[in-house]
């Protein structure tokens, strides 16, 4: 190393920094008038200081603020080296310690404190660097916060409101009220317990760690609250921790209208939470009453008011004025797109929800995982497969299709649209699955009739270590009645709460109605309703008065039929069963007076619809329907198909009509119900190898059910038909519910 020159220490103080640098955006606003320096365009804006030190700091003070509000580290680092240059006071280390702490630099902001002298460092240093961590959010660094506040503590400095409101802060990231309740008994004994500040911090932690009461109780104590107290009170009311109850909602009202009469002025977020608040209390003329006083406040177009007023007008079916604000809102950002889409779904308007979508790409927007969600959801309603398998090649092509939210999505879209194997696949492929993927899946093999599936796959979730929800466990109950594991249903339907402290709601309830029926076992399933707690519930029985219908008691039927009238007398449902088990065993005098009487009553039945999708169109089809462009050649050829089936069956065979399909004229063709055109239209348009896949919004009566199995006999096709409550695989004559639905 001789070669290397001998350096020469510096003999003087360091010269301050002369070589010109160019400006960058932060160096140019500081020429505006009333910034902290003037200078010119080609000068260093270090050489505008003054050259005494008092002054030379507090300019450079200044500065790190501005770097600080501003993020701009480069800029901070080139104010922290002049400050090396012109020496450390106590000033110049708070503003370095703030603004590195700002900058996301925490670990240099650390460095600087702990290198730094005690005699160095006041309560501002405290407070600034106990922020920046604080700022940062996360469990470990929270922690490392309150673990500076108990140094802080033993060295003898006080606490000021604004150190109180930092860790409170830290308390909502840790989630820990035990700590925060710590923190307002130094406020108290500071008496700073009655500041805004450390008032307001004390509501913000109590509400955000599910303390509603105590957070109501330290909001009462002050006589005077400004605005920002009235909307972390109201957002306290409705936090998820507190759960969004009716109780809650209705506090949150009542806040909202004590802030109305002091006359404070309400932004964006107060509408934001209140009219979520009106969702909760289930008020729909409150909620138009909160829109009105949005558009008197000039609001009606910001993202964030309208992407609640969406999901309001969404969650009480009023769609279209949904669409309203969502049209007139002024930026229309991700989570509004997102909104809107799943108000379309949840309302069953899938093919806007479609038409969204393709226009939110069309606009350039960059999707993410709950969109993605979403439009696939509307795919599963609608059983349209290709149009979803096209969804997935967009969360491909933006690189969400392996969140565990999409994954969930897909296998319900597959399984809903027939294609079981598929749903199986992508299970299979998910790399994290959570309870709801499990869930979908088990409940997916237990509508499609494959019960052995949906039990194993159980036991190997709870071998997984997987808890599973009331959903996973109605999918198992659902799997055990469509299966016939009497036995199994019972045993898993007795150690619900036991093993798995899932309390059975009356879908359970009515599974085990169901299992039950279908093993004849009437009376004892009449007995189950009967001591549960869901008597009342007509769910129940309208499980019981199915059984009746498929074992032909008129006797039960009518009872049962006669007690869920009564306790809906305006459910078309129970009459349409009652009409079925009278017309099953002859009794057609008594099947017309229940047509008659739900006529009296003004009871209308849903019209049966039916719909396939070929390519990329669905086509639907309703009763007797004569508007599909190819009528003529499919009810031709569903003639030669029924002629076909006569010949094979004995001449005599009667398919009984059923209500489901007839209008109350009776006027109807029962060889044309909509599911027979709609697979016969399928027939028609699809391979061979292809499986007819056909939907229907009602539940398949014993007419289309009987001849579907003979359609698959002699077209040698396999037919899979979904209706309200299962689906159906017609193959070889066969139906894999083994004629119980």
């Amino acid at each position: 190393m001789s070669h290397l020159p001998k350096l020469i220490p510096f003999k003087h103080p360091i010269p301050s920094i002369t070589k010109p640098f160019s400006l960058n955006p932060v160096h140019l606003s500081i020429k505006k008038p009333g910034s902290l320096l003037s200078f010119s365009s080609h000068s260093n804006p270090l050489h505008a200081l003054p050259h005494t030190t008092a002054t030379t700091s507090n300019n450079l003070t200044g500065i790190l603020s501005l770097c600080a509000a501003t993020k701009n580290l480069r800029l901070g680092k080139t104010i922290h080296a002049s400050i090396l240059v012109n020496g450390f006071n106590k000033t110049s280390l708070n503003s370095l310690i703030n603004m590195y702490s700002k900058c996301n630099r925490i670990e240099t902001a650390r460095f600087l404190f702990d290198s730094s002298d005690h005699n160095s460092l006041d309560d501002v240093s405290w407070n600034s660097i106990i922020n920046g961590y604080v700022r940062l959010g996360s469990m470990s660094s929270c922690s490392e916060a309150f673990k500076l506040l108990i140094r802080m503590h033993r060295f003898g400095f006080g606490f000021s409101d604004y150190t109180l409101s930092s860790v409170l802060t830290a308390c909502c990231c840790v989630n820990d009220s035990f700590f925060g309740k710590l923190i307002h008994g130094f406020g108290i004994k500071l008496g700073l317990d009655l500041n805004v500040v450390v008032g307001t911090g004390l509501v913000v932690m109590y509400a955000k760690t599910g303390c509603l009461v105590d957070a109501v109780r330290v909001f009462e104590r002050f006589d005077w609250k400004n605005d920002f107290m009235y909307n972390v009170m109201i957002a306290g009311f409705l936090n998820e921790k507190s759960g969004v109850c009716y109780g809650n909602a209705r506090g949150a009202l009542g806040v909202f209208g004590e802030m109305r009469r002091e006359g404070l002025k309400c932004s964006k977020f107060t509408f934001s939470s209140i009219v979520k608040a009106c969702v909760g209390v289930g008020d729909f003329e409150v909620g138009r009453q909160i829109h009105g006083q949005v558009f008197k406040s000039g609001l009606h177009g910001d993202e964030f008011v309208c992407s609640s007023l969406v999901e309001f007008y969404s969650f009480f079916g009023s769609i279209g004025d949904g669409l309203r604000c969502f049209e007139m809102t002024y930026k229309l950002d991700l989570v509004l797109w997102t909104t809107m889409i799943a108000g379309c779904v949840r309302n069953g308007q899938f093919e806007n929800a479609l038409s969204l979508f393709y226009r939110f790409l069309a606009n350039g927007k960059k999707l993410d995982e709950f969109i993605v969600s979403c439009v696939m959801g509307a795919c599963a309603d609608m059983a349209a497969a290709r149009t979803g398998e096209q969804i997935q090649g967009y969360a491909l092509k933006f690189g969400v299709a392996n969140f565990t939210i999409v994954k969930n999505s897909q296998i319900c879209m597959y399984a809903k649209s027939g294609d079981i194997d598929s749903a199986r696949i992508t299970f299979q492929e998910t790399e994290n699955p959570d309870v709801v993927s499990w869930s979908v899946m088990i409940c997916s093999y237990a509508q499609h009739g494959f019960a052995y599936e949906a039990l194993r796959l159980f036991e190997s979730m709870t071998i997984s270590g997987i808890e599973p929800n009331p959903i996973t466990l109605l999918g198992v109950l659902t799997a055990c009645s469509h299966g016939g594991f009497v036995a199994e249903g019972l045993r898993y339907y007795e150690t619900m709460k036991k093993d798995y402290g899932i309390a059975a709601n009356v879908k359970h309830g009515a599974c085990i109605v169901d299992l039950l029926g279908r093993a004849g076992r009437l009376e004892e399933a009449q007995r189950f309703i009967i001591d549960s707690s869901f008597e009342d519930d007509p769910v129940m029985w309208r499980a019981l008065l199915g059984a009746c219908k498929v074992h032909k008691d008129t006797d039960m039927g009518k009872r049962i039929a006669d007690r869920v009238i009564e306790l809906e007398p305006c459910e078309a449902a129970s009459y349409v069963l009652l009409y079925n088990i009278y017309n099953d065993v002859g009794k057609k005098k008594h099947a017309l007076e229940v047509r008659k009487l739900m006529q009296d009553r003004g009871v209308k039945k849903e019209p049966g619809i039916s719909w396939i999708e070929v390519g990329n169109t669905i086509h639907t089809f309703l009763v007797d329907d004569r508007s599909h462009p190819m009528s003529e050649l499919i009810f031709s050829r569903l003639g030669e198909i029924l002629a076909k089936i006569k010949k094979i069956i004995f001449n005599d065979e009667k398919l009984h009509l059923g209500i489901s399909e007839t209008d109350h004229s009776g006027a109807t063709e029962m060889n044309h119900h909509s599911e027979k055109l709609a697979v016969t239209f399928g027939i028609i348009s699809l391979p061979k190898s292809a499986p007819v896949k056909v939907m229907k919004n009602l539940r398949v009566c014993s007419d289309c059910h009987t001849t579907m199995k003979h359609i698959s006999n002699v077209e040698k096709r396999e037919i899979i038909l979904r209706d309200s409550i299962r689906f159906h695989h017609f193959k070889d004559g066969l139906c894999s519910c083994k004629d119980y639905w």
